[in-house]
């Protein structure tokens, strides 16, 4: 922030609630006064035209009535205001106004009044073109080299430059390439036209090549053109600047140099006449507006570059000479001569801030107070600022950054799930087969403390679970108010979520004395939603080709205490086995052992044993916790079923390279089918008609195979979706049951989440595969290396789609491996220390290069081969599953 503001000498506010833009603005001796004066003259999009001729009595005046020469109202928006020779047979100044499609150019004059009210002014249409195509910009000036007038160029949104001889239209031409037009500028020393590309590039195309080029109305595509017509639009120079131009300036040194200045959205550029740079300057702000104008100084130059800081600095080429606080964000900026005042700088904001001012300072008037000397005691200082860092450090060990407790007492979020269903099922569009699809209501109430801003409740489930609502806002005005919404969940599809938590997040701003904006923060309350949601009873099934043993260490518990919504009292032995039927058909059976303390999952598919196996582990936990049993505790001491988790891995990633065959592929054909197009244009507007030569049925051909790819896109987007939703309940089973298996912690197995599960959504931009590959690599690397030779290791992955998925079953066999003989995950600063403790068994030694590296991958596949029968007689708790297998 500069400590000078710009010196006001005159402003005023235009019109209500009107919009202005860079050409808005104009400043010139618009009536042919003589005097040496300038005017404003300023145009709205609202149409309206306004003339200003500012006369404040003292310094920092608003607007007099007298200072509005002239305001009309035009109807169009005026895009562009522009002063010059524009009327055959005079050199008198006109107006011209630039609206969306015409051009009108006006006369501006004055008579004298023979009473107070002074002056009156009139402006007269002398002439007008009708656009075919809708403006964006103009500039004008002597083309050609013609004396004594001025011509103008409009440029069109489509890239046409249409060439007005006064009153007469000359030529269009269209810029080759031309995708959205850019700022434009004439140079009238080299006579040419320079404007800035979509492609980012500053082009200069000379005015005689643009008058011999092919008639903008007969082109032809560049392919048809021959090399010899001599007719073709060339550019002269191009310059590339990578990045998009906000403005264009032209400025003479004298008669034999000129500079081309280019406004960027992060620089600005001085080129030379034949596009070589002469200087840049790399802005600090984003800019707004600028002017360059000549300096005092011999060979250099002034730009004034106004940014969104509301700062209007003055660089001498690139040098920062004057920086000043401007009372606005400018977006167009001129210099003048404004009654007695020289160099008056005017400014225009976006919403009509029309502001004269100059540069300068105010002295301070600000004298400080002495200050009454006296010894200062050092020691005490010392022993104060000691005790003050103690308080302070204690306060942020108790409290952090600020009170929890306030925090939390802000905003009182809690969520309550129906325990019944919706008498009439709120579900709609389902895609779940035959049975009927169920829906549950839950109800979040919040009740604030304070009074709050902006508050903004969203709810999140996992898909295919949909909501009837998903988002709602409050405004908490009072204290202790207390609002409740409710909404209703159902089951979309017919696959099986990864989880039956709902989220519900609330953002709030809370104000306070110094930020009436509020502080923003966000809170957030978990609900669990019912199995039976998503699930029915089902016929229990004796076999599986997927089954898991969890083991306890507590007496099995009743089926039917555990479940009682699916009990069915017709059998009798509910008591040991219970059947679980998915909407959408998946089944899974639940087993009691009657003698030992263990439970079996089995099921067809192995991802939809994740559900059941945390729905059992949950409620076991919670049913013992009622029966004040704290040492409750389940393990698993089976093998790891790495080969089912790893053809989940297989099938999502063959969906991906699938999907990206397919996106190639359409993206062919659509390249084709334009092709065929313009061949297609070409012919039709040929004069002399020739045959076709099969073109159509080619193009009618191309066509349904473009949509038959995006169908297949489309179909395999969806495919990949559900695998990816399978996957993930696959990855939390393993989580689960690795966790069990080595007796986690928390903090490990929240370790081994954020590796496994770094991603809520799967993209071909970033995937789950190369995504899990590079934080497994780096616990490899890390916590669970063997030595400090290890640690050198290239473990690192790219971010990319990899080849295929060896390399990442590699990894996630050696991470299991590593943890069965005795690596710990851990996220300290000794993490990379290396791992000692082994466990009881002869297990192989960890591999120290890459060349053991690879040979321990067909070990470790036969390690960890899964039987999909996991009994008590095959697996106990005190050899390790690696070493029972092996052996």
């Amino acid at each position: 922030m500069s400590l000078f503001k710009a010196r006001d000498w005159w402003s005023t506010v235009l019109g209500e609630k009107e919009e202005f833009d860079q050409g808005c603005l104009c400043l010139a001796d618009v009536d042919n006064s003589g005097n040496g004066q300038d005017k404003i003259i300023v145009g709205s999009f609202m149409g309206y035209l306004r003339i200003f001729n500012p006369h404040p009595v003292k310094t920092g005046d608003g607007a007099q009535a007298e200072d509005l020469l002239l305001e009309v109202h035009l109807r169009d928006p005026i895009l562009q205001v522009e002063v010059g020779k524009f009327v055959s047979g005079t050199e008198m100044l006109h107006l011209a106004v630039l609206h969306s499609r015409k051009l009108c150019v006006y006369s501006v004059s004055g008579t004298l009044g023979n009473v107070e009210h002074g002056n009156q002014y009139q402006i007269k249409l002398m002439y007008e073109h009708n656009l075919q195509r809708t403006a964006c910009n103009m500039t004008y000036g002597s083309f050609g080299g013609v004396k004594g007038r001025d011509l103008i160029c409009i440029q069109s949104v489509d890239g046409m430059l249409m060439v007005f001889e006064q009153e007469s239209y000359a030529f269009g031409r269209f810029l080759p390439g031309s995708l959205l037009p850019g700022p434009l500028a004439y140079s009238s020393r080299t006579d040419s036209f320079i404007t800035v590309s979509s492609c980012r590039q500053v082009e200069s195309y000379k005015y005689q090549v643009l008058a011999f080029a092919t008639d903008a109305d007969k082109r032809q595509e560049t392919e048809q053109q021959k090399l010899g017509s001599g007719k073709r639009l060339v550019v002269d120079w191009s310059l590339n600047i990578g990045e998009q131009a906000l403005d264009i300036c032209i400025v003479s040194f004298n008669q034999s140099a000129s500079s081309v200045f280019v406004l960027g959205e992060r620089n600005f550029f001085c080129l030379k006449d034949n596009g070589q740079i002469r200087f840049m300057k790399k802005l600090d702000c984003s800019p707004s507006c600028f002017l360059p104008y000549c300096s005092v100084s011999e060979g250099t130059i002034n730009t004034l570059i106004g940014n969104h800081n509301n700062m209007l600095h003055i660089y001498q080429d690139v040098t920062l000479k004057w920086a000043t606080q401007l009372p606005h964000i400018p977006v167009a900026v001129r210099v003048g001569c404004l009654h007695d005042l020289k160099g008056a700088i005017v400014t225009l904001s976006d919403d009509g801030h029309l502001q004269c001012s100059y540069l300068g300072t105010d002295p301070s008037l600000f004298q400080a107070p002495k200050v009454e000397s006296r010894e200062l005691n050092y020691d005490e200082l010392d022993t104060e600022l000691k005790e003050l860092q103690k308080i302070i450090k204690e306060v942020n060990k108790s409290q952090g950054v600020w009170p929890m407790t306030e925090r939390e007492d802000d905003l009182k979020v809690s969520a309550m799930v129906s325990p019944n269903f919706d008498a009439v099922s709120q579900a709609t569009d389902v895609e779940v087969g035959t049975d009927p699809v169920p829906s549950i209501t839950v109800k979040i109430t919040l009740q604030n403390r304070v009074v709050l801003q902006k508050v903004k409740l969203s709810i999140y489930v996992q898909p295919p679970l949909v909501l009837t609502c998903d988002q709602f806002t409050f405004e908490f005005m009072t204290p202790e108010m207390t609002r409740t919404v409710g909404f209703s969940v159902y089951l979309k599809r017919s696959y099986i979520p990864t989880e039956l938590e709902g989220n519900a997040v609330v953002s709030y701003s809370r104000p306070t004395d110094r930020n009436p904006d509020g502080i923003p923060r966000v809170i957030q309350c978990k609900f669990r939603l019912p199995l039976k949601l998503i699930c029915l009873p089902g016929q229990p099934s004796k076999t599986a080709s997927h089954k898991i043993t969890i083991d306890t260490n507590k007496s099995p518990v009743s089926l039917l205490s555990l479940f009682p919504g699916f009990a069915n009292q017709s059998d009798d032995d509910q008591v040991n086995i219970m059947g679980f039927r998915f909407l959408g058909g998946s089944r899974v059976t639940l087993l009691a052992s009657k003698t030992s303390q263990r439970y079996r999952i089995q099921s067809e598919q192995f991802e939809d044993l994740w559900l059941i196996t945390n729905e059992l582990i949950f409620r076991l936990q919670q049913y013992f916790e009622k029966q004040g049993i704290k040492d409750f505790a389940c393990s698993f001491s089976g093998s790891v079923p790495l080969q089912e988790y790893f053809e989940l891995i297989d099938h999502h990633f063959e969906l991906r390279i699938n999907g990206e065959k397919l996106e190639e592929l359409l993206s062919e054909r659509a390249v084709q089918f334009r092709a065929i197009q313009r061949r297609l244009l070409t012919r039709f507007k040929d004069k002399t008609p020739a045959p076709l030569q099969h073109l159509d049925t080619l193009l009618d051909g191309t066509y349904k195979q473009v949509i038959a790819l995006a169908d297949a896109l489309e179909e395999n987007q969806d495919n990949l979706f559900q695998s990816f939703t399978r996957l993930k309940s696959a990855t939390h089973l393993m989580i689960l049951l690795i966790g069990l298996w080595q007796k986690l912690s928390a903090d490990q197995t929240a370790i081994l989440e954020a590796a496994f599960l770094p991603l809520q959504e799967d993209t071909q931009a970033l995937g789950w595969e190369e995504t899990v590959d590079a934080a497994i690599s780096h616990l490899l690397k890390t916590c669970l290396s063997k030595s400090s030779k290890e640690q050198a290791l290239n473990f690192s992955s790219q971010l990319n789609i990899p080849k295929d998925t060896s390399r990442l079953k590699k990894h996630i066999t050696l991470l299991c491996d590593r943890l069965a003989k005795g690596g710990r995950l851990c996220l300290s600063t000794d993490a990379a220390a290396p791992q000692t403790m082994v466990m009881p068994g002869g297990c192989a030694t960890i591999p120290e290069s890459d060349l053991e590296e690879r040979s321990i991958e067909q070990e470790s596949t036969e390690l960890f081969t899964n039987h999909k029968h996991l009994t008590a007689e095959t697996s106990t708790p005190e050899v390790s599953p690696l070493q029972g297998v092996s052996e």
